[in-house]
């Protein structure tokens, strides 16, 4: 594993964006999520990824979910901000927004995919990294957002840019530990994938995870037990846990669609989850399968 005195590490659950009826963002369910992290004893909070639907959400949406993160965590927990696609000088100036509100590092997402060379996104997250003053990680996750740096571009990225400190990837740990290979221990490397993994992920070097909400407690115990060295105890919770993992994995749009769901059940909200499109519709035995889980995983306080 990482080591432990590292400034960024543990599991960071992703929250999700949750709407009221009338499709606004619902300040009670984002505040539930922030107070059940904290319960939890996650070791920090992630906000605006994909989970968050951050492709749905407006500028002025952003800067909102960011300040009531931000209010509602108070400084008890390392806040990572993901910053959506721009221009560099949009980036910039989300990212120092980012920063003022309160976050401990953000997250660069990369430009579109318009076919450029891997050369122009390293030359994009540099020129964004080389205006900021504090942490900064890249999200390379090509599988989902279709643009990715190779190991050799991310190594070198680091080795030009001293704030690029973090990264957080969305890959087979195979793949994410050539990264950390290549890298040489340079960045606090994390992986997503809702937790699938998990134990090999620390194995291979890796700082933490980048959860959703729903199954992030069960994580934490996973992530401590091994940092204690209870291998044993750590893999037979993963074993207990991966079930409802996959069932939300599926894709992006399952995790928004049944993760959210199973989260909101957890936290006693019951059912009344409300979409804003374009958004996966659940069948009727989804939710047969999200009540299950939930019921499984057992109730998330805050």
């Amino acid at each position: 594993m990482s080591d432990r005195n590292a400034p960024f590490q543990g599991i960071y659950p992703m929250l999700y964006a949750c709407f009221g009826r009338n499709g606004e963002l619902e300040r009670e369910l984002m505040r539930a999520q922030v107070q059940a992290a904290v319960a939890g004893r996650a070791h920090g909070v992630a906000v605006l990824g994909l989970a968050t639907e951050v492709n749905k959400l407006g500028a002025g949406e952003r800067r909102t979910l960011i300040e009531w993160v931000a209010q509602d965590l108070d400084g008890r927990l390392p806040l990572a901000i993901t910053v959506a696609p721009g221009s560099v000088a949009q980036q910039v100036e989300q990212a120092r927004f980012a920063r003022a509100s309160g976050a401990a590092w953000v997250i660069l997402q990369p430009p579109p995919d318009r076919g450029e060379t891997e050369a122009y996104y390293r030359r994009h997250f540099g020129a964004v990294m080389d205006a900021l003053d504090f942490p900064v990680a890249i999200q390379n996750a090509p599988e989902y957002t279709g643009v990715g740096v190779s190991a050799e571009g991310i190594a070198e990225l680091a080795r030009e840019h001293p704030n690029f400190t973090v990264l957080k990837g969305e890959g087979p740990v195979i793949q994410i530990r050539r990264v950390i290979e290549e890298t040489g221990g340079r960045l606090a490397v994390f992986n997503g994938r809702n937790g699938q993994e998990l134990p090999d992920n620390l194995r291979a070097g890796c700082a933490g995870m980048i959860p959703a909400t729903d199954t992030f407690d069960w994580q934490v115990r996973i992530f401590e037990a091994m940092r204690a060295g209870r291998d044993a105890e750590a893999e037979a919770v993963y074993r207990e846990v991966l079930p409802a993992i996959i069932f939300g994995m599926q894709s992006l749009d399952t995790l928004v669609c049944y993760g959210k769901r199973i989260a909101l059940l957890r936290m006693g909200f019951g059912e009344a989850v409300y979409d804003r499109s374009p958004a996966l519709a659940p069948s009727a035995f989804g939710l047969e399968c999200a009540r299950r889980f939930a019921a499984a995983l057992g109730p998330l306080r805050y």
